[in-house]
This record gives structure tokens, sequence and C-alpha cells, in this order.
């Protein structure tokens, strides 16, 4: 089946689909981004109600549908992180918490966080019907026949348009802007789309974020037209770089703005169906270059596309050199696998970019860092090889996609692969194949059990960014080894015939996804071979054979023996681990062919298929050769000798035979016997070539069509691998032959290997795998003729030492001026030094001549006259030091251990290493000054310095990376610099807060990431390094247990070294227990503005540092409102419909009238309810407290709560009718004396438990509770911790074996629901679970093993629990019984059969706070009750008499509302107790609000009387959290908190617009008083601040004033009596009614004040007004704020920059660096230090307010250096000369801005061009 069907299932359930979609932005380079976006969409039901779509960050201005404004909600769970009330402190001990919350966000934002509601007014309209495509994903599609049933037909619907106006400010992912900074100052500001995360796309636009969600697009960029300031007179600047935009999709036109002439309009079109997660741009100052036309296409053979390139101003002249692969890699692919499936292709290189590369369609961004000039080597093979699998993706990754995710590999696969074969047509076959060979041992190594399948269909998420890695190595190798295998079908050219019809199938469209098994069945169809069993072994399964030949020849058979051993290491470390196995299904062996290719004796290659179906076999290979040996082929051998001697005087033709035959032929340094001696070259022995004589064949190759992604081990003497390595020209079988040479060192092999180097015919990278080789023959048994070898190698670079015969263990290698032009001698010089560094004693150490020789080469090196840059050289010298100087020792004698003393460290030892050093600094420091191509030789240096920090032999300090950490450096420097800090002790408070504050706020994404990745990693290697000590006491004397096993507790502690490692961090004063990381961890991870892989990496690290508290299980209740009843039936509850996954707080009903009319502005959000409590009224209009039941009695009409109750709902009682209720007992008996709170601020309930219901005794609960707890924490209780499920468990048959099934869980229901009568019953059930395990697994199973150790350890607790509770019960029977206390009447009321009706007296208890919910009711309300008083009440008791035993306790709902009660209780004490005064609200200090404290004095009012109540019961009111009160109010505006209703909630936030009287233009608080600082009103400003808020999202309900009826708020306007709103406020602003800010601010506090007034806390009006209240402060601090007019600071600048310019300034232009300056006292002495660059950044970013205190700033910076320095010195005198200069600049400038506002400023001068952001 193809993608429509999986795209039309998903329309289905969403509801529509997406035709097109266009978006219109216009983008400001100072952080912002604004426009529209307009979307088509398809209905595909006719139900559809509400669009959900996906954006992130974006701020949602206006919505319309069908061009009719709809209401919509956008709500980001991202942004909304918490782990609480935002009042209450931040614990780093909840990151656990906030790792779900965060999974939980996730999960949610993928249904959309953008709601849009259809409006009523736009109707679906149905088009026609089509018929379902959808089908069976199993069955195999079959054709249709006449007499098939047809496909049902489905409705089609009109289109619907949805414009959405939003804007993008400072966006955190998907859009980066790059501009100038201080630390950057000549970067070019641009501006790009990137994927720093998965959701990228929702980021910058909403949409549906889907990968396979297509549509066509069109784009409307508006950019200015330069970014930098143009003069009026200049239209056409020469040296100005025009704005670009480059998007996906082609160019349409490019226009002028028709309202702008300083912007341009850049218009693109993409009318091939792309996903939104393909779709890029970049807007910037680019440079562009066309690519030109290969020969091909300019004959006219062939149509190519356009190909552009730009690139930011001052890379132009890398472009064309970097490029320059692209037009043959578009021919290429064009030709081998079908036409180009877009229009264009363009590449954009940008700044700061997160990866390497993101692809797009039509369009690829890459980093700045590919781009290389023409004296690059090494950068050309990796840009290229980047480049090419950019352009390879057009086809096979943004053209074709995966069908499913599990199918990434294989459009990874197949765009690597095919990128693969452009390599081999640019490189060669040999660079082609060595580069196979290399991948195939990586994975090798690495697939060895712990990484999974590269298919999984199983899981249907995207692969972990680890695994694509493997996936992405892995996945071309199988597909080589697949075309292999189906070349040799004899029917098939191998993939070459099946990738051109599956990109033919895409360019045809159709089908335009690709999956594993429509590849494998295509494959089968063109070649005829079923690929089952490949797939099953290389595909979906895990792990590479393992491979172990020998061979031997037999006379008598005339055969070749061949014995074959095949493993699989990644089955062998799985097997056992039954979960492992079945996910990664490793393969136990593998199955297929190999072609072993046997060389005879004759010379003649022979071919065998050897046919692997087990682990061991044996083969007989028959041998075709007669029984001849080697060497008596006399013809061949004579032939051979004359062939030689032909070549040796001077035939050519003869020379290349002999070069075809061997390649080591004609090398003039083993024909010359004198150079033979001088280059020590050992010849075979008798012996060897008695044995070489005696061979039957020359040498096998195992694998030789490279088959198999394996290791291949076979034995065979070494004269055979010499024969493979010289005379097989195949690259693979000398690396093969080379390896096991290696292996085997002799002087021979180190001869040949020498040769091997030596003779140019061989490939580059042979040679250079031969001279690492030679390491192997650097040892003392051969005396180190390796190493002689590679110092004689490497002396033809040298100069020639005087004496011929002069000892290359004692010379002085000064090397020639380099020259590179010979690229293949450039990489073996490389790989030479590498080897040389590489030589040891057996003692680790290396020799002192290789450290020597290398000092020699970094302080000999000339690289002037040479073409190519030698940046990588130096550094492949500087590692390669590094590398000599360490030794390679074991770490329990080398210097990785700090304790450890070198004994064999010398003085000539520390001599070389000041030598190395000092020369390492050179070249760091002359990397300052002239820099290498992105600063590699400061990296290399770095690394040098952390290779021997790690080692012990300099000083561990931050001061060697500390400085190159901070911003201006590159950031691959940066890096490396805090690959260094890193390994220091990093965790110090200073440098913890610094690298916490980068990690945070550093302005490039790949440091934030980098710090906080490597953050992580550092901790376990400082461990292992011995930085952290380990706690060295006995843990066994640690642990403390209470019942006694500690034995057992210490193997549990102790079960892994990684457990002691956590422990020992967590326990570290320095580093667990680090103030700066607990204090700044939550905070950061709860920071929006966080990077998400950098909030991952912190929980990871508070993972490793903290330990995690306990999390409480959720507990969902739902209530539901009470409904009056007549006495004769019951009305059962109106459920309101609840929209799902909205996770706002509800809005408060107000009765049948809220849900009635919906406020034509504010959207009608459904959201879930919160737990509340209900207040329920009668008909009469008299509130009635809830009524509780006894227990004992049980009617009908309550079974249903019950029932209902059991299934985890919770009803609410209804209350009774008046005539009942006349005869119900009171609500609540009075108390002898008042329960003090404990100090946890609980109170003790005096209930009884729901758990001891059927009459468990405290103690045994307390027991049974913690046994419980123990037990599902044991190590051995996994397998009990849950039911058991037939199918999840692999237990079909269980319920037939087990009658009685039990686990831990039922146990922990039935413990909390009370079923346990005492602990007694609890072992019974948990002795039925041990003994249904016993009977259903065999003894010496797994699960059997665990019960037994279970139950061990369960009944060694519960022997401890029955002493202990014995005892308990024996020494309170000892005690004297007291007296009898006071009889108290319990909470719970019983029910009478005729109870007397109380009288109804005022009530002194203390009222209970609850959230009054009350259904809209008549005008005449009852009237208020008076203040209970203070006091305590005495209470009567009646008669003592026995009281029966209570009833067995059935919970009928009342529980619950009592624990509800007495929880808001509790908080209403809490709260009496911290604020004396309850009733009198004052305000709160706030620190924004002390700003404008003069401007805006705290008053005090005075409670309004209390009423009097005809109510026999309080009215009680949550008072739990105060409302602000506004900051001017009069005495008649206050309430009392205790006589007033309790606040409800409106639906509308607003406030009510009061009718105006004549003599006040706006209803508000008289204020008698004026302020004491009045500031006059700037309505241009408060014009400003009214739109800001009246735009935010949250603002919408403060727009118009609040209407009882329309909002559902009846008691409005008697609770708010000056109701204000946005609306009014403006219009009064616009009728200039205020006369001060002040004024203004009042109004605007007031609409918060009686929104918070009204709707209690965490509702959504409180939430909205708490949200605008916070934007109003920072914008009215930034409104009152004074800044210096635009002439003050344009002047003040200019004396700034005349000063900076003078000699004078000189000392005082840059900050004072303590270190540099080695003035470690400098800021003791200066606590307030200022520069004159500090000013000048002040003075830019408007923090001066007067002129006055600019001049303040200039004379501390005098008053410091004259203070430190003293009036006498140099730097005094210059301080006194620089304090004349400026006063002298300052007249200057005075007089002068006199001048000019006396004469009017009929005059200004054009300012110089600059930079413009904006």
């Amino acid at each position: 089946m193809d993608s429509r069907a999986n795209a039309q299932r998903e329309q289905t359930r969403r509801g529509f689909s997406i035709s097109h979609q266009k978006v219109v932005l216009e983008i400001d380079f100072s952080g912002c981004l604004w426009g529209y976006t307009e979307i088509t969409i398809v209905p595909t039901s006719k139900d559809l109600k509400t669009i959900n779509l996906h954006s992130r960050q974006c701020t949602i201005q206006t919505v319309t549908v069908a061009n009719i404004p709809a209401e919509f909600t956008h709500y980001d769970p991202l942004a909304n992180l918490s782990t609480g009330p935002s009042t209450e402190p931040l614990d780093c001990h909840r990151h656990p918490e906030l790792k779900r919350k965060l999974y939980s966000a996730l999960q949610e934002s993928d249904e959309g966080e953008l709601s849009i509601s259809i409006p009523l007014e736009v109707a679906l309209k149905q088009s026609g019907q089509s018929v379902n495509p959808i089908a069976s994903e199993v069955a195999t599609p079959e054709p249709q026949t006449p007499g098939g049933q047809p496909s049902q037909p489905v409705p089609e619907f009109a289109p619907i348009a949805i414009n959405i106006a939003y804007s993008l400010r400072n966006p955190v992912d998907g859009f980066q802007f790059v501009v100038p900074t201080d630390s950057y100052p000549y970067r070019v500001p641009h501006a790009y789309t990137t994927p720093s995360s998965p959701d990228a796309a929702r980021c910058w636009v909403p949409c549906v974020d889907n990968l396979w969600e297509k549509c066509t697009w069109e784009f409307e960029f508006v950019v200015p037209r330069y970014l930098e300031e143009i003069s009026a007179e200049d239209d056409e600047p020469t040296d100005a770089s025009p704005t670009l935009v480059v998007c996906s999709g082609e160019l349409v036109e490019q226009v002028a703005h028709p309202y702008s002439s300083h912007k341009t309009i850049f218009l693109f079109s993409q009318a091939v169906l792309t996903s939104v997660q393909h779709i890029a741009f970049a807007a910037g100052p680019f440079h562009m270059y066309s690519i030109p036309l290969d020969h091909i296409a300019e004959d006219g053979n062939s149509s190519q596309p356009p190909m552009y390139a730009f690139c930011l101003p001052g890379h132009e002249s890398h472009l064309t050199t970097s490029t320059s692969c692209l037009r043959s890699a578009m021919s290429f692919y064009a030709t081998e696998f079908g036409s180009y499936p877009f229009g264009s292709y363009k590449l954009v290189f940008v700044d700061e970019m997160p990866t390497q590369r993101f692809d797009s369609s039509t369009f690829t961004l890459l980093t700045v860092d590919l781009l290389h000039g023409e004296d690059a080597i090494e950068q050309v093979l990796e840009t290229r090889h980047a480049l090419a699998h950019a352009l390879a993706c057009q086809w096979m990754g943004i053209n074709i996609q995966p069908k499913f995710w599990s199918d990434s590999w294989l459009v990874n696969g197949l765009s690597l692969y095919i990128t693969g074969l452009f390599m081999k047509k640019l490189f060669g076959n040999n660079e082609y194949r060595f580069r196979l060979k290399k991948d195939m041992q990586r994975v090798v190594e690495r697939d060895n059990g712990l990484m999974p399948p590269i298919c999984q269909p199983t899981r249907l998420e995207p692969p972990d960014a680890a695994e694509m890695a493997f996936i992405n190595l892995k996945a071309p190798l199988v597909l080589h080894i697949l075309d292999r295998k189906l070349g040799k079908s004899g029917t098939s050219l191998g993939l070459s015939r099946v990738l051109p019809k599956i990109f033919l199938s895409a360019l045809t469209g159709d089908n335009n996804t690709i999956s594993t098994h429509m590849f494998l069945r295509t494959c089968r169809k063109v070649s005829g071979v079923d690929p089952r069993t490949f797939a099953e072994q290389w595909i979906y399964g895990c792990g590479c054979p393992v491979f172990g030949f020998s061979a031997s020849f037999n006379r008598k058979k005339m055969a070749v023996e061949i014995t074959m051993r095949q493993e699989c290491p990644a089955y062998k470390m799985l097997e056992g681990n039954d979960h492992a196995m079945a996910l990664q299904k490793p393969v136990r062996f593998f199955e297929g062919q190999m072609t072993v290719r046997i060389h005879e004796a004759d010379g003649t290659p022979y071919e065998h298929v050897l046919d692997i179906q087990s682990p061991f076999k044996r083969y007989e290979v028959p041998f075709n050769t007669k029984y001849k040996r080697v060497r008596r082929n006399t013809k061949r051998y004579l032939a051979r000798q004359a062939a030689a001697q032909a070549a040796a005087e001077g035939d050519t033709e003869a020379a290349e035979a002999m070069g075809m035959v061997d390649m080591g032929f004609g090398l003039e340094v083993w024909e010359k016997e004198s150079e033979r001696n001088n280059w020590k070259v050992e010849d075979w022995t008798e012996e060897d070539e008695t044995a070489m004589s005696g061979a039957t064949y020359e040498w096998i190759r195992m694998d030789a069509d490279f088959e198999w992604v394996a290791e291949v081990k076979f034995e065979q003497p070494d004269f055979m691998w010499v024969s493979q390595l010289q005379r097989d020209r195949d690259v693979v079988a000398q690396l093969e032959a080379l390896h096991a040479l290696a292996q085997q060192p002799t002087k021979i092999v180190s001869s040949t290997l020498t040769k091997t180097v030596l003779v140019s015919n061989y490939y580059f990278r042979i040679r250079c795998e031969a001279a690492v080789a030679l390491v192997h023959c650097s040892i003392p048994r051969l005396d180190y003729l390796g190493l002689f070898h590679l110092f004689k190698l490497f002396l033809r670079y040298c100069y020639d030492p005087e004496d011929p015969n002069q000892d290359l263990f004692a010379h002085t290698y000064v090397p020639k001026p380099n020259d590179f032009s010979d690229l293949s001698e450039y990489f073996v010089r490389k790989s030479l030094i590498n080897a040389i560094s590489r030589t040891r004693y057996p003692n680790g150490k290396s020799p002192s001549i290789v450290r020597k020789f290398l000092v020699d080469q970094l302080r000999y090196n000339d690289n002037t006259s040479n073409a190519y840059a030698d940046g990588f050289y130096i550094c492949t010298i500087i590692s390669s030091a590094a590398y000599a100087t360490v030794s390679t020792a074991s770490p329990e004698r080398g210097e990785l251990l700090p304790s450890e003393v070198r004994t064999e460290y010398n003085d000539e030892d520390a001599d070389l290493l000041k030598q190395t050093v000092s020369e390492v600094d050179r070249y760091r420091n002359m990397d300052r000054l002239i820099p290498s191509t992105h600063n590699n030789v400061t990296i290399a240096c770095l690394e040098f310095y952390l290779v021997l920090t790690v080692a012990n032999l300099i000083p561990s300090a931050p001061i060697h990376f500390f400085p190159l950490t901070r911003e201006g450096n590159y950031p691959q420097v940066r890096i490396a610099a805090f690959d260094g800090l890193f390994m220091t002790k990093w965790y110090s408070p200073p440098i913890m807060n610094y690298v916490l504050a980068v990690m945070a706020h550093d302005p490039s994404r790949i440091v934030r990431r980098h710090v906080a990745r490597n953050a992580c990693q550092s901790l376990a290697l400082l461990v292992q390094m011995g930085e952290m000590k380990l706690n060295s006491k006995d843990p066994e004397s640690l642990l403390i247990e209470e019942d006694g096993s500690v034995q057992d507790k210490n193997k549990e502690s102790r079960r892994s070294e990684m457990d002691a490692m956590i422990k020992a961090l967590r326990k570290d004063k320095e580093v667990g227990r680090n103030e700066v990381f607990r204090e700044q961890m939550m905070p950061l991870a709860l920071s929006p503005e966080i990077d998400h892989e950098v909030r991952w990496c912190l929980l990871k690290l508070a993972d490793l540092l903290i330990k995690p508290v306990e999390e409480v299980a959720p507990t969902v209740k739902i209530h539901i409102p009470n409904i009056p009843m007549t006495p004769v039936t019951e009305t059962p509850p109106v459920l309101t419909p609840v929209a799902p996954k909205l996770p706002r707080p509800a809005f408060k009903l107000a009765g049948p009238s809220a849900a009635a009319s919906p406020s034509p502005v504010i959207p009608n959000h459904v959201l879930p309810a919160t737990k509340i409590k209900i207040r329920t009224t009668t008909p009469g209009g008299v509130r009635t407290p809830p009524v509780r039941k006894t227990p004992s009695v049980r009617t009908p009409s309550l079974e249903p709560q019950a029932r209902e109750r059991e299934r985890g709902v919770a009803f609410a009682v209804p209350a009774l009718p008046a005539k009942v209720k006349a005869k119900a007992p009171p609500p609540s008996a009075p108390k002898a004396k008042p329960q003090h709170a404990k100090p946890n601020g609980v109170a003790k309930p005096v209930h009884t438990l729901k758990a001891q219901a059927s009459g468990m005794s405290s103690s045994d609960l307390r027991a049974t509770r913690s046994a419980l707890k123990k037990l599902q924490s044991h190590k051995h209780a996994k397998i009990f911790l849950y039911p058991v499920d037939p199918i999840r468990d692999h237990a079909p048959n269980y319920f037939d074996v087990v009658k009685e099934p039990m686990d831990l869980q039922s146990m922990a229901h039935k413990l909390e629901g009370g079923k346990y009568t005492d602990r007694f019953a609890f072992q019974a059930d948990f002795r039925l679970m041990m003994a249904n395990a016993k009977l259903y697994n065999p003894a010496g199973s797994f699960a059997h093993d665990e019960t037994l150790a279970l139950e061990t350890y369960f009944e060694k607790q519960w022997t401890i629990i029955n002493k202990t509770l014995e005892a308990a019960h024996a020494k309170a029977a000892q005690k004297p019984p007291p007296p009898p206390p006071p009889k108290v009447l319990p909470p719970v009321p019983r029910a009478f059969s005729n109870p007397p009706a109380p009288e109804p007296t005022p009530s002194t208890s203390r009222p209970t706070p609850m959230i009054k919910f009350k259904p809209p009711q008549p005008k005449e309300t009852a009237p208020k009750p008076p203040k209970p008083p203070k006091r305590k009440t005495k209470v009567e008791l009646p008669p003592e008499v026995p009281d029966p035993p209570p009833p067995p306790y059935v919970d009928d709902g009342s529980h619950d509302i009592l624990q509800e009660v007495l929880a808001l209780e509790r908080q209403q004490k809490s709260t009496n107790g911290k604020r004396k005064k309850v009733d009198i609200s004052e305000g709160e200090d706030d620190p924004e609000g002390d700003l404008l404290a003069l401007a805006t004095p705290a008053k005090k009012g005075r409670p309004s009387p209390p009423e009097p109540s005809t109510s026999a019961l309080p009215k009680i009111v949550l008072n739990s959290h105060k409302p602000k009160p506004p900051p001017v109010e009069t005495n008649e505006s206050r309430r009392s908190s205790v006589s007033v209703d309790a606040p409800r909630i409106s639906i509308k936030g607003k406030e009510k617009e009061v009718s105006r009287s004549t003599s006040t233009h706006r209803s508000k608080p008289p204020s008698p008083v004026s302020p004491v600082h009045a500031t006059p009103i700037d309505e241009k400003k408060c014009k400003q601040i009214l739109s800001t808020l009246m735009k935010l999202p949250e603002g919408g309900i403060f727009l118009r004033p609040v209407d009882p009826v329309l909002d559902g708020c009846p008691t409005y306007l008697d609770e708010i009596k000056h109701p204000m709103d946005f609306g009014t406020i403006s219009s009064e602003l616009s009728a200039h009614g205020y006369e001060t800010m002040e004024e203004l601010r009042s109004d605007i506090d007031l609409v918060f004040t009686n929104c918070k007034t009204f709707n209690p806390p965490a509702t959504f009006p409180w939430n909205c007004a708490d949200a605008v209240e916070k934007v109003f402060k920072k914008e009215w601090i930034k409104a009152m704020e004074k800044k210096l007019s635009a002439n003050e600071k344009r002047g003040l600048q200019g004396v700034i920059t005349a000063l900076v310019k003078e000699d004078i300034s000189w000392v005082f232009r840059e900050p004072v660096d303590p270190v540099l300056l080695q003035i470690p006292t400098y800021f003791d002495v200066v606590k307030h230090p200022r520069d004159l660059r500090t000013i000048k950044n002040s003075l830019n970013s408007d923090k001066y307010d007067s002129i006055e205190a600019f001049e303040a700033d200039i004379q501390l910076m005098l008053d410091n250096a004259i203070l430190f320095n003293g009036l006498e010195s140099e730097v005094g005198a210059l301080a006194v000369g620089f304090r004349d200069r400026f006063r002298e600049l300052m007249r200057s400038w005075k007089n002068g801005a006199n001048k000019k506002r006396k004469d009017g400023e009929k005059t200004s001068t054009q300012p110089a061009k600059k930079i413009k952001i904006g």
C-alpha cells in the first residue's frame, strides 16, 4: 500500500487535509518577524468543529476561517512547564517530576498547540464523492474483478481558507538570527530556518508538522533592501550588498515594495507537494554564484537544472573552489538514477548551524565551515562528500521519504550508497573500496549486541540520534553486499537496475514513499532472488559474524581442506536475556555464500563458493592444477625471470608487465647491494625458501568479492601474505595482508612494509597503513628495526646528513621546505610522523630520539614556499608530540594516578617536555596572529595541554583553557577549551556558575549543547582519573537498618560500580551538594528560553548528582455539581461536556446562563474541571451544608453512587429538600478544643481511615504499609508488581492452573481499600502469591528462583515486624490506663431516626473555607451573616452513654467531601496564622512596583461594618490567596474579606463599565488625596502600553465591560463597585481624560484588582489577569524610565569616540584584566571598576538617564585609576590629563549644542554608514 492510504487515514483522524499553504513574512534582522499564513484545508468529515494546528513560540494575533473571525486557543505545553504552584520554592529533588511533565508536554503537543473553532457561519459544503483508497496494510492488494464489491465512496468537501496573523520575536528553536555583537563585531547579519529541534517547523509558522502531510506552497518575503544605512542621494551603492532571500521552491519574481523604497519583496512558489519539515529559507546579504554547466550539458546532450550557491560577504573566493564537484554530481545522478525531481537547486552557507547540513526541498543549508580555499587538502575530501550527499538527498530523502520511521535506514542508506558511487567515480575505485573496508571494520566493532537492528518494524518513533549514526554507517554496507548478491544471480545487474525503477515511480508521482517491504519486493522482481533470508539476518537482525578459517592441502584427494568456524558476539552477549533477545533479534549464525579465491601454483586464480549453513563445517575445495610446487613450474618461472631481465635493461613494456605481476618490482633500493645494506634489508632464509618452494598455492583470499560485513580470521604463512600484498591489485586484499603481517613482526616483514611505503604504485592509503604497521616491528626483539625504517623513510623529506653512515638514532632531522604538491607523499609523510610517535620501550615510554624528532619538526618547519596550507600538518605533529610525551603503561604504573611516583622520569625527560611545551606555545601564539583554517592549530594546542594535564605532566589549572572559552573565539576553539576545562575541577562554585550561564545564555547553540553534553560525561572521567575520591569509609558502617538485614542491604547497595560512583558523586560536597547547581538547575530547566537538548542534559546531570524525591501518584476525583431535588424523585446530576487535552483551569460555572450565551469576543474554551467543592442551594434561596449520611444507612438511591465510587468517580451527595432538611442533624458537632495543626501544617484527622474500614488497627496498618513498600522496591519483586497478563507474559494457560491469582498491586489496592481485618490477612495474601508462583513455574526457572528469594526476604521482614508489634503491645499493657477524657462528638455524625431539630443560633465555630459555586438566584438573596467572634466556644456535652460499635465503613462519597472541607479549613487556618488581620487587605510587596512607590503610595483600607445575618450558618469565604488592591483606593472601596461573599469565577474576566454620571468622566474610586509626585500624562506612551496589553492573547477578556447576563455572573456588580476595562480606559485616553500617568496606572491596576477579587486564584480569568499584569509592569517601567535625548546621546557618543582616538586614553579603553596585567588584587581595591568600553556600552544601551550620570561614571573611572596607582604614578598623570581633556570636550560640545538650539538646528550632518539591524 502506498503512502496515500496512510496520509488519508491520518487526515480522516484529524478531520481535514491541507491542499495549499501561503506564508507572508516580513523579516526584521533585529530578532523578529511577523506576517500571516493562509492555509487551505479540505475537510474529510462533516463533523469537523475544531481545527488543531501546530504552533510553538509564535504569538497569534488574529484567526479567520473563510474570512470570518474565529475563536481560538493557543497553548504551548513546553512553555508552561512547572513543578508546582508559583508560590512554592523550586525543589531540585523534584527533577523526576519535571522529566515526567516534560514527556507529557511533548506528547500533548503532538495533537497541536493551536485550536481553532470553526464559526457557525461557516458551513461544510459537500462537493462530491471519491473512492476510499484505504486498504489493509497486511493483505496484498488484489485487482478489482467485475463481480467484486466496489470500494465505499467517501464525501468530498469544498476547501476552507484559514488566515492566521502571527509574529515571532527572539525565537529559541526553528529560526536563527545571526547578528553582530560586541564579541563578534564583524559578523554579517542574516537569518535562516534551523533544524535545532525535531519540531523546528512549527516554531516559525503555524502548520501541520508532519513528515507525511504534504501540500503546495507559496511564499512572500519582505526584507530591507540593504542592511546598511544608505544616504538619500546614493540610490545604488556600489559597495553595499543587497539583501537576498533563498527559499525552497522556485523564485517567481523580486519586486520593490509598493510603499517603501527601502524594502524588497521576494516571491517563491513550490508546485511539488512538500512537507513543512522540508521547507527552509535564508535571508541576508548573500553573494550568489551560478554553478556553470559541464561539457556534457553545454553540448546539448542533456538538460540540467540551474544550480546556485550563496555565501556571506568575505567568503566569495572559497565558493567556487568548494562547489566545483556539484555539477558533475548532478550529471552522474541524473544519468544513473533518473531526472532531477525539482526545477533548481540552491546551497547557502551560513554561520552558527547546529548541524553540518539541513536538507530541504530544492535547497540545502550548510555550515560555513565546509568552505575552503585552493590551498586546502583534507577539507576537500570532507566538503565534496558532504555536498554530494546533500544533492543525493534530493532524490532519496526529500522527493522520496520513508513510509514509516522504521524505514529510515533505507532512505538514509540509499542516499549514502549513491553518494558512495559518485565518490567512486570522483576519487576512483581504490578510495571507494578502501572506505568500504574501513567502515566494515567499524561496524563489526560496534555491532556487538549494544546496537539495535537497522530496521525494527515494531518501533513507531524515529530512531535515536546515537542509533542513527550507527544506522547511517551500516546501511550503505548492507546495500553494497545486497548489490553483490543480486548481481550474482545472472539475470540482474544488482541495484543499478532496482534504483532507477524506484526513482521513476516517485518522479511520476505514483509513490513518493518507500518501505523496506516494497524495496525487497522490487529487488525480488528485478533479480529473481528471494531476499528474505538476507533481510532477516542483515536488516531485521543485529550482529555481525566472526569467521575463523584455516586451510591445508590434501595430496591424496588433491583438494584444499578449508575449516570454517563462525560465532556471533552479539548473540553471545544477549544470550539468556529474553527481553533483549526479542527486541534486538541477534542472529545466532549467518547463512549465505562466500567466495574463496585460490591463487594456485601456476599463478592462476580459481574461485570457489562456500555455502555456509552452520556454525562449523569443513569444505573440500578441488585443486585444479596438477600437483606441482610453485618453484617447480619452470616455464612460468623462467618467463618471469626473462621479463625481469628485459625490464632491467630498459624495456618499458616489460617493466609495465612486471609491475602488473609484482607491484614492488623495479625499486632501486632493492636492486643495489649497497643500498640494501644501508636500508638493512633482510632476505628470506634458506628455511623460508624451502617452505616457499614446497607450497602448492601462492595465497588464498577469503570473501574475495567483499560480500560479508564480518571479521575474517585466516591463518596462512607470512610469505603468502607478502605475495598477496605484492601481487594482488585489490586494495582490500592489500589491506588484509598488511593487518596480517603486522601481527607477525619479523625483519622480513619490516623490510616488506618499508618497500610498500617506498613504492609509489601502491595506493597512497595502503602506503599510509604500511607506515603505521611498521610500529609493530619497532620492538626490542628486532632491535627497533621498524623505527629505523621509519626514520629512514622520513629522511627523504629532510636534508641529507653529512656523514652517509650517520646513526639515525642520534641524528637531528631538519626538514626541507614543505612541498605538498604531491598529495600522496603528503599523506604518507603525516602517517610516518604518527607512526614514529607510537614507538615505545617496554616500560611504556617513548624513546628520547622520538620526542626530539618531533620537537625538531616543530622548530624547523618551513611553509613559506608551499602552495598549500600546513595547518593540518602542524596539528599532526602537535598531537603526535602529545602522544609521545605520555607513557602508555597501564594505569597502575602510569601517570593517570596522581599519587603514583614516576621513578623513570629523569632530567632529559623534563628538558624535552619543556622544549615541546615551548614550541607548542609558540605555535599557539603564532596562530593568534596568523590564524590557520578555523584555528585548527590552536585546537591542537589545547588538546596537547589537555593530554598533558590528564597525564599529570603539567599542573591542572583552568587558566590554560578558561580565556579561550569566552565569546569572541571561534566556536570549535571554545569547544576544545571547554573540553580542557572539564578535565579540571570545574565544579567549583565560580566555574560552575559560569558553565551554567553558558548553557543557558550563550549565543552559540553549538557551544551550549557541547558544554551541556560534556558536563555529564566529564564527571565519570574525573572519578576514574582519581580527581574525585570515593568515600574511604566502609559503607557497611554507614548503613543503619532497623530490621537487622544489614548484609542483604549491603548487597543491594553495591550492585554495580555505577551505583557506587553515583553515590560518591551525590555525597561529594563539591559536586553532589554544590549549592550553585542546586539553586540554578530547576530554574534553568524550567526556562522557556532553554535549548531542548541542554534541558535534557541538565536533567541527566540532576539524575547523577541529586537524589530524587519519591513522587506521589496522582489521584483523579471528579465532583459533580448538585441539582436541587424534590422529596419524591431524584434527578441525576447533569455532566458538563469536557473537551479533552486543554490543560487550563476550569471556568467557574454560574448556572445555566453561563453556558447559554457565550461571549462573542472570548473563545468558548471548554476545559477540564478542577477539584472543587460545591455549595448547594435550596429553592428557597437558603444555603445549606452538604448532608453527610452515616455509612450504615444505605438506600437504593445511593447504590449507584457507591458503584461509581469503586470505579474512581466520586459523586457529591445531593442536598435534601427543605422538609427533610429541617429534621437533619447539624453538619458538624462543636469541638471541645480547637484542633492544632501539626508542624507540617496538616491537621490530625480524627475520622476512620478508609484503609481501616474492616477493623485493622493503626499499628497493623503502618506495619503492612511499610512491608508492602519494601517488597515493591525489592530487586526480586519485579515479576510480582502487576497482575499476570497471559499475552504479555507468554503464559496462555496461567488462569487454568492458578485459580486465585494475587500480586503486589492487588494487595496494595486491598490494603488501601480497607479489605484486610489485620496484618495476618495481608500475610495470607502474600503467601498465596508465593504459592501461585511456585505452582506455575517449575523449580530451577527464573521465576521460581525469584519467588524463593522474595519469600525469604519477606519472612525475615515479617518476623521483625511481629516482634516489634508484640513488644509495643506488651509495653502499652504495662502502662496504667489514663483517666477518661471528656466525651467529644465525632466529626462524622450518626444518622438518627427522628433527630431533634437544632435551634437556629448563630454559629461560633470557625468558618470552613470553601469555593462557592452557586447557580443564578433571585435578587432577594439572604442577608450576610455577622463575623464570628474569635473566642473558644464552650460545648455542652450530652450525658455519657456507651457508644455502640461503629458500623462497617462504606464510602458513599461523603468522605472525599469531608477531606476537602478539612483541607480547605487547614489552609484557612494556616493563612490566618500567618496574617493576623485577615479582613484588612494591605498592599503586597512587589519588586517591580517598588520603582513606582513614590508615584503610587500604598494605603490601608478600613473594613466595612458587618451586616446582621438571618441565617443559622455563617457564610464561609475562601481567603487563602488575596488579590492585590489598586494603588489608589479609598476606604469606601475596601470590603472586609469576611463579610462579603467569596469571589465567584466568571467566564469573563473583564470589568463592567458603569453608566457615567454628569460630574465625573469615568466610574472609579474617588481619590481625595493627589499623588505626591505626579508625572504629566504622556498619551503616546500610554497608548503604546494599552495597545500592547490589548494585543496579548490573555488580554482579550478585558477589552470590553463585563455583562452580568451575557457573561454569566449576575452578582458581579454587587461585589465589584468600581468596574473598569481596557475599552473604557482607551476611550478616556482618547478623550484626554487623564492628567497624570498615575491616574492611568490606577485604572489599569483596578482592572486586575477587580478580576482577582471576583475570581479565585488558579482560575482562567485570574491567570489572565496575572499574565497581563506582569507584562504591564514591565512596560510601565520602560515607559517611566528616563533616557537621554537623541541629541544628547549622539553628542556624548561623539565625545567618547574622540577620547578613544586620542593617545591619552589608551589606559582606559578596555576593562582591567588582573591576570593579564598581573595585578591580582585589583578588584579587592576597586569595587566598582569602569572603563571607556563599558561606559560606551552603557551609553549605547540607554543606561544613563542624564548627562550628570555619564560624567559621574567618567569621574569614577579616573578616581579608580588614581586610587589603585597613586596620583604621582604614570597612570595617575594620564588620569589627570584625561580629565582635563574630557572637560574641554564637554564644554565644547555643550556650547555647540546651545548654539544649535538657538539657531534652530537648521542643518544636520549625515551620520556615517553603519550596519543597520532592523
